[in-house]
């Protein structure tokens, strides 16, 4: 099934295109603002090229796309500079931080509805929020992890994206490790941050290895972590020993899972292209006059070998 098919299926696709079709938005030129903390990684790059091209069906919408580069005080200028640009919405991605006080408190005065993705900011307002439900996809991880060991059980690394405040990644691995209680499962945590990247992944892994020669399985914050992770155990020739779990449905990391032998075994679909067409297809929707909900959690099932093949597009943005 495609991203675009699975939209169709939650309703938000085709609620957007019935309503701007008839709406009085189809007879001008609509300027939304995608706002992006920071276009450092594949996962906000996807969600950014998922926007712009879902608004591609609009001969009339423009996607006006920012980058502060990670510093909040550049994402607040950005959005001051689309108000003055007159965006009828915005679309906000925040990526690891957890409040735009200032930046939520301009979109609120100057009355232009905003949906945010992935990252649910605190300190302010928002008309709409599309994302996943982090805590449970990690529960859903530690589910298998648990059943996967059996009675035998064993230790699994964690490798988290960090900071230390990001409750995104938080909530995933809490959500792991709360499942891990009553077994035999022993969680062992990496002494520094993955950074979100394969490279972060990679060097995590190496230290781990290290220091456990046994370990059993691994889950990652996110699946490029665990791309690198992967590496590094491959490196070391323990490929046959260690299973990887990760989270977001990365075409590179279904790809893994995909393959007959291998050791990526499951991630949590949490798909930045999904994300991404769902935050634009629900400001669309907000435009022409619809209700939305305040917050929506997208589905999130686990992804393993068994039903990968469903999920799987390659031409998925991410």
């Amino acid at each position: 099934m495609t991203i675009v098919s699975r939209l169709k299926t939650l309703g938000l696709a085709a609620a957007a295109a019935t309503l701007i079709s008839g709406a009085a938005l189809a007879q001008e030129t609509i300027k939304i603002g995608m706002v992006n903390l920071s276009l450092c990684c594949a996962y906000f790059v996807g969600m950014d090229a998922a926007v712009k091209d879902a608004a591609k069906v609009y001969s009339n919408v423009e996607i006006l796309s920012t980058d502060a580069n990670g510093d909040v005080e550049k994402l607040t200028s950005d959005v001051d500079d689309l108000l003055n640009q007159g965006v009828k919405g915005l679309i906000v991605s925040g990526a690891w931080i957890e409040a735009a006080p200032a930046a939520l408190e301009a979109i609120n005065q100057a009355g232009v509805p905003v949906v945010m993705v992935d990252r649910l900011l605190k300190g302010g307002d928002h008309t709409s929020w599309v994302g996943p439900d982090n805590r449970a996809i990690g529960e859903g991880i530690g589910d298998y992890i648990v059943k996967r060991l059996g009675a035998e059980g064993g230790k699994v690394a964690i490798i988290r994206g960090g900071p230390a405040d990001n409750t995104i990644g938080s909530n995933r691995s809490e959500g792991v490790q709360s499942k891990f209680a009553g077994s035999k499962v022993e969680a062992v945590i990496a002494s520094d941050w993955g950074n979100w990247s394969a490279d972060g992944g990679f060097t995590q892994m190496e230290d781990l290895l290290a220091q456990h020669s046994d370990l059993k399985g691994v889950f990652c914050e996110n699946d490029s972590m665990c791309l690198g992770a992967q590496k590094a155990i491959s490196d070391a020739g323990l490929s046959d020993q260690i299973f990887i779990t990760s989270v977001d449905g990365e075409k590179g990391a279904l790809a893994e899972i995909m393959k007959a032998g291998g050791n990526y075994a499951a991630t949590g679909l949490n798909n930045s292209d999904q994300i991404g067409r769902a935050g634009f297809y629900r400001l669309m929707a907000i435009l022409a006059g619809a209700v939305a909900e305040k917050e929506t959690a997208l589905p999130s099932p686990i992804i393993t070998s068994d039903n990968v093949a469903k999920f799987y597009d390659e031409n998925s943005l991410f």
